[in-house]
């Protein structure tokens, strides 16, 4: 599945940044309708770096890397999400940077000096606008690569998108010895982390000029989602208690006032209250059973993921939104999300119970039946009607099909890493 979207975005798509599969084109940036992950970098390429070393011969990773090296520039003059492209681009050259590095991973490049390094570092200075002109360290939400923060670029920014950047730019900071990285995304979770309500819940949107909450429901879904699994990957990842403790105490708000009494649903309530403010939970929030795994609350992760797994089998696919009252999806298109995936993954090294691979089994089968089409993957525009849109998002193969693969794989050394590293649900 991995090579037949690979070898058709390489085939029919670069050095656009992701493949069409309907119309089997390249889709790149559009001024006319921007795009906040287009900019014209081979994105799919640079994305999925890391899932073809782990799953392709050494040769293909070498000659990818030598093409991204080759061809790939940031300066742009896009305008792009720096939440987006920070775990898409910065976290595809970081991780292949290591794989490429380093011996004891086993895909050392010889001769390799370092070039992705250099362009990791070329791109996270293109962000770090975002960062300085924000009076409250919360960073704009989006710069152009080449001009930085434009002057009618909006000042709400989302927790997610704010919160969301410590792995990324700690591990440049650790791979340069430039800590000026690792400081101004520590700096944004605190600025974020301070401003929590007095049951130590966050809000979904701020003003990044006057810190005030602009969006005061509190989820585990869109807009928040990432901030959570950040913190605690940040903790794994660096060993720093400091992520440890905000984590703990944000899981503990969020067992007490988002998980509904059944101990399934976790609701959108409000920050201040934890009053229940609507109805839906979102696909994006089936990243929480992993994240569960990883700290250790195996039942917790179970039920969480349960729910998901019933929403798949309704659907044949996760809906981007689900209505628990009214037992129906309202927002119903698939854009091949990984998160579901991602869990499922988690839960079967954590259990070993076959049951995982059997939901990986269904999500394959459905994805093989729904969404491949000759030319590569369509995302799912309409879950009633099949419709399909014509894009295949970079995340298809750097995550959902990577999850997928080391599933099955259970020989991979990548299972079998005794050592702190992360998957997160951007890249690595």
């Amino acid at each position: 599945m991995f090579f037949h979207g690979w070898d058709n975005y390489m085939q029919h798509a670069y050095p656009h940044d992701e493949l069409k599969p309907l119309s089997c084109k390249g889709l790149g940036s559009n001024l006319h309708s921007a795009n906040d992950v287009l900019g014209d970098y081979s994105l799919t390429l640079v994305d999925a770096l890391d899932t073809l070393a782990l799953i392709g011969t050494q040769e293909q990773f070498e000659l990818a890397v030598n093409k991204v090296l080759a061809d790939v520039s940031f300066d742009k003059n896009n305008k792009v999400q720096v939440f987006e492209l920070n775990i898409r681009a910065l976290g595809g050259l970081l991780s292949a940077h290591m794989l490429a590095s380093d011996p004891s991973l086993g895909h050392q490049i010889e001769n390799y000096d370092g070039g992705l390094l250099r362009l990791a570092i070329d791109l996270a200075q293109r962000f770090l606008p975002a960062f300085k002109k924000s009076k409250s360290g919360i960073p704009y939400p989006r710069v152009n690569l080449r001009h930085g923060v434009p002057k009618t670029e909006t000042v709400e920014t989302c927790t997610a998108g704010a919160g969301s950047l410590i792995l990324e730019f700690g591990v440049l900071s650790r791979l340069t010895g430039d800590p000026q990285y690792e400081e101004v995304a520590k700096q944004a979770l605190y600025a974020l982390w301070d401003r929590r309500s007095d049951i130590d819940l966050v809000g979904n949107v701020i003003n990044i000029q006057t810190g005030q909450w602009i969006h005061t429901a509190s989820s585990t879904g869109a807009g928040i989602d990432s901030f959570f699994e950040y913190l605690l990957k940040a903790y794994i990842l660096f060993g720093e208690d400091e992520y440890l403790e905000i984590f703990e105490t944000s899981y503990d708000a969020i067992k007490q006032h988002i998980l509904d009494n059944t101990g399934y649903l976790y609701r959108n309530v409000h920050m201040d209250s934890g009053t229940l403010m609507a109805t839906w939970i979102d696909s994006l929030s089936a990243f929480m059973p992993g994240v569960q795994v990883l700290y250790g609350d195996l039942e917790a992760a179970i039920k969480g993921h349960l729910v998901f797994y019933n929403i798949w089998r309704q659907y044949h696919a996760l809906p981007e939104r689900f209505d628990f009252y009214h037992q129906t999806a309202d927002i119903h298109n698939y854009p091949l999300r990984p998160e579901f995936v991602e869990s499922t993954y988690y839960l079967y090294q954590a259990t070993k119970d076959p049951f995982y691979l059997h939901v990986g089994e269904m999500i394959m089968e459905d994805l093989n039946n729904r969404t491949r089409l000759p030319c590569g993957f369509a995302g799912i525009g309409d879950l009633r009607t099949g419709r399909l849109d014509d894009r295949m998002e970079s995340f298809m193969l750097s995550e959902t099909l990577k999850y997928l693969y080391l599933l099955f794989d259970t020989d991979n050394p990548m299972n079998a890493v005794d050592s702190n590293f992360v998957f997160t649900t951007g890249n690595q």
